[in-house]
Formats: C-alpha cells, sequence, structure tokens
C-alpha cells in the first residue's frame, strides 16, 4: 500500500512535468507560427508573467508552462487513482506510465492536426472573428489559435484514452489470475 502511495505521488509529478514541457515546447512552436498569438494575446491574458521584448520566447515558454502544468496535474491525478485499483504496484506502474505517454502522444497528434485544420481551413473562413485589431497576419494567428485549442481537445481525448488503456490492463490481469 505504501509503495502504491509513492507510485501515486511520482505517477502526479512525473505528469505535471511532462505537461511542462510539452506546455514550454507547444509555445516555441506557436511562437513560431504566430508571434502575433503572443504579442497581441497571450502576453495580454497572461500578465502576470512577465516578459520583454529582449527574451519573448522565453516568456512564451513560460506561457506554455502556466498554460498545461495543472491540465498535468488533473491528468497524473485521475490515471494515478485509476492505476491505484490495479492489483499490483508493478502493473500500476505500467498503466499509468503507458496511460500517461498515450496521453502525450495523443495530445502532440491532435495539435499537429489543429496545425493543419487552422492553417487550411479555420483561417479562411470568412466571419466576423473577434480579433485584435492590430493584426498583420491573421491565418497565423488563427493557426496557432487552432493548434492550442486542438492540443486541450487531445489531451481530454488522451486521458479517456488513458483511462480506457488502464482499464483493459486490469481487466486482462483479472481473467489471468481466474
Amino acid at each position: 500500500m505504501a509503495k502504491k502511495i509513492g507510485l501515486l505521488i511520482l505517477i502526479i509529478f512525473l505528469s505535471i512535468i511532462l505537461a511542462s514541457i510539452y506546455g514550454f515546447l507547444h509555445n516555441q512552436i506557436s511562437y513560431s507560427i504566430s508571434t502575433e498569438y503572443f504579442t497581441e494575446f497571450k502576453f495580454d491574458q497572461f500578465w502576470s508573467v512577465k516578459y520583454t521584448l529582449d527574451f519573448p520566447r522565453m516568456s512564451a515558454g513560460l506561457i506554455g508552462i502556466a498554460s498545461t502544468w495543472w491540465f498535468g496535474l488533473i491528468i497524473g491525478l485521475i490515471i494515478g487513482i485509476i492505476g491505484f485499483f490495479q492489483p499490483t504496484a508493478k502493473i500500476m506502474w505500467k498503466s499509468s506510465f503507458g496511460a500517461i505517454i498515450r496521453v502525450l502522444l495523443i495530445a502532440i497528434g491532435i495539435g499537429i492536426v489543429g496545425i493543419l485544420v487552422g492553417y487550411l481551413i479555420i483561417s479562411n473562413i470568412n466571419t466576423n472573428w473577434n480579433l485584435p485589431a492590430e493584426l498583420i497576419d491573421q491565418k497565423s494567428f488563427l493557426t496557432a489559435g487552432t493548434m492550442h485549442n486542438f492540443s486541450y481537445l487531445g489531451g481530454v481525448i488522451g486521458l479517456i484514452y488513458g483511462i480506457l488503456y488502464q482499464l483493459k490492463i486490469k481487466k486482462t490481469n483479472a481473467q489471468q489470475r481466474v
């Protein structure tokens, strides 16, 4: 029992770290797609993250961490608690770690799909978007924004898949014990 509690804490911590790294790197990519997404939107949205014109990429990365660490906490808690019900600590670790990696890969994949959807579809829709008035490159701004939204969607879809993955492992182990 104590080993499982320790693993639960480790799973939560690992999930927060991976989500933070993901957020940092994700924002480096979206900053490359549209600096205006940050200068005209994200920097104002995250006013508590100090940024300067000398280090805008670092500021974008810090905003990425601030945007994702909490999602990692939620994912780690859910995945860890479900893993806690595995028959052994070894299976708990295997199923939980596997679920976290699957969540991460699905979020990355759906984020990439978001870039494509943003660039090919969303940015070409002619509608009255509520966008900053000073935009120079609306297409890139919408592409970066779509990538962000799809990444959160990918996290949710990944979490659902991760839960199902763990339940399948639990069921397989239960059948093997009978």
